[in-house]
């Protein structure tokens, strides 16, 4: 199967791989926030940020790329502006992509982040932050390590998510071949052109594969905290 991959169909498993990878590290510094906020903060308009961090999970993806679209792309606010100042463009490219990808799991991050977040046992917060330690320390020594299989969790389901997003991405970025061209969108392309059915099948192969090697790798790396925490 691998051998009869054409040169384009290695461009967009590279490049979907790529944006993922991305989307998934790019995610991760808000999903953290956005999960602390929602499971440990109480002011007002809670419920209201709890609604749009999950908005793109209910939302149609191509209202979310077309939203993209009119606020990072060219003529956008904040599109406009990266442009003129520091020369970035996000429409068109891989890195709006990566963008759109990234919105589209990081609901999915937040979430896994959040139920992991609350079953910390706040009583050993509150040890540690008596016999001395500062929050950052807490943080770093016991919330966070305790939050690891949820985090991980959030890696992978964002990481899935990624590599399987389509309508945010092309409406956001459009489906240009080694650019914007990930899984999803080849195989929308071959399906779309007589005798691309054998391209699709082998594509949707490969995406079945790295999606459950994916699952497989956090299923393996929460074993393996899970068995050092209770060591």
């Amino acid at each position: 199967m691998f051998a009869a991959l054409t040169d384009a169909e290695w461009t967009a498993i590279w490049l979907s791989l790529r944006i993922s990878l991305v989307a998934t590290f790019l995610a991760v510094p808000f999903a953290l926030l956005f999960a602390f906020l929602l499971a440990r903060g109480r002011f007002p308009g809670r419920a209201v940020l709890d609604g749009l961090v999950h908005l793109p999970l209910v939302m149609p993806p191509v209202v979310t790329g077309y939203l993209l679209l009119l606020a990072f792309g060219r003529k956008g606010p904040i599109g406009g502006f990266l442009e003129s100042a520091f020369g970035i463009v996000l429409a068109f490219r891989w890195t709006g992509a990566a963008l759109a990808a990234a919105v589209m799991g990081m609901p999915l991050m937040v979430r896994a982040m959040r139920l992991s977040l609350e079953a910390v046992d706040r009583r050993l917060e509150s040890a540690a932050e008596t016999l001395g330690a500062g929050r950052l320390m807490v943080l770093a020594s016991i919330t966070l390590p305790l939050m690891l299989p949820g985090i991980l969790a959030g890696l992978v389901l964002c990481f899935a998510r990624a590599l399987g997003e389509f309508g945010a991405t092309i409406t956001f970025v459009g489906n240009i071949p080694g650019e914007t061209q990930t899984i999803p969108t080849a195989i929308y392309t071959d399906i779309q052109i007589p005798g691309g059915d054998e391209a699709a099948l082998r594509l949707t192969a490969i995406a079945v594969l790295i999606a459950f090697a994916a699952l497989l790798l956090s299923e393996m790396l929460a074993r393996r905290v899970s068995r050092r925490m209770l060591g």
